[in-house]
C-alpha cells in the first residue's frame, strides 16, 4: 500500500494519523457521546459580503484563562465554515432554556437563519443573538483541521453576561437543568 507523504525542508515525513482501522461506528460513536450533557451555543460570524451566518454547536469549551482561550468545533459540511475560516474571528452565543426553537432554526442548512432573529453587530463586527445567556467575541489564534471538523481556537476579546437558565442537550433532546441553584 502506497501512502502520501508530507515534504517539509526536503525531508519525507509520512503523514500522522492515529486511525488504523475502524473500531467504532459513526452511529454507535454518536449514540456514546450522547451521554455527555452539553450546553448549546450559536457560533456566529459575516459572511465577506458582511451577510450574517452562523451554526448550532455543542463542541465548545474553554481551553485557557490566561490568555483567555476557546475552542469550537465545526463541520466541514456546515455553510457557515468558509466564512469563519475566512473572517478570522467568530462570536459565540450561549442559548438560554427557551431558545431551543433558535438552536433548531441554527441547525438547519437554510440561508436565512438570521431572518426574525434578533441580534445586533458588535464592535467587533460580530451579530450577537439577543436574549443569549452568554456571548463572547473572539479572533481567531489557531485552527486544527481533524477528521470531518475544523477546531477553530478563538481569544475572547469581550464578553457579554446574560440572565436565565442554560439549554441542555442529552441523549438527542434538548433538556433543561433540574433542580434549584444555589
Amino acid at each position: 500500500m502506497k501512502s502520501a507523504l508530507i515534504y517539509a525542508q526536503n525531508l519525507a515525513i509520512p503523514p500522522l494519523t492515529c486511525y488504523i482501522n475502524t473500531v467504532i461506528s459513526p452511529d454507535e460513536f454518536r449514540r456514546v457521546l450522547g451521554h455527555f450533557a452539553t450546553g448549546v451555543t450559536v457560533v456566529s460570524t459575516c459572511d465577506g459580503d458582511g451577510r450574517p451566518t452562523g451554526l448550532t454547536a455543542s463542541a465548545f469549551t474553554s481551553v485557557s484563562l490566561e490568555p483567555p482561550l476557546v475552542l469550537v468545533c465545526v463541520d466541514h459540511k456546515s455553510q457557515s465554515y468558509p466564512a469563519l475560516l475566512e473572517r478570522g474571528r467568530f462570536a459565540v452565543n450561549v442559548l438560554r432554556a427557551d431558545q431551543e426553537a433558535v438552536s433548531r432554526r441554527f441547525a438547519t442548512t437554510r440561508l436565512d437563519k438570521f431572518d426574525g432573529v434578533p441580534f445586533r453587530m458588535s464592535p467587533l463586527e460580530l451579530p450577537l443573538l439577543d436574549d443569549a445567556l452568554a456571548q463572547l467575541e473572539c479572533l481567531t489564534v489557531s485552527t486544527h483541521v481533524e477528521g470531518d471538523h475544523t477546531i477553530l481556537v478563538g481569544r475572547v476579546e469581550r464578553a457579554h453576561l446574560g440572565s436565565g437558565e442554560p439549554l441542555v442537550y442529552y441523549r438527542g433532546r434538548y433538556d433543561r437543568l433540574s433542580g434549584t441553584s444555589s
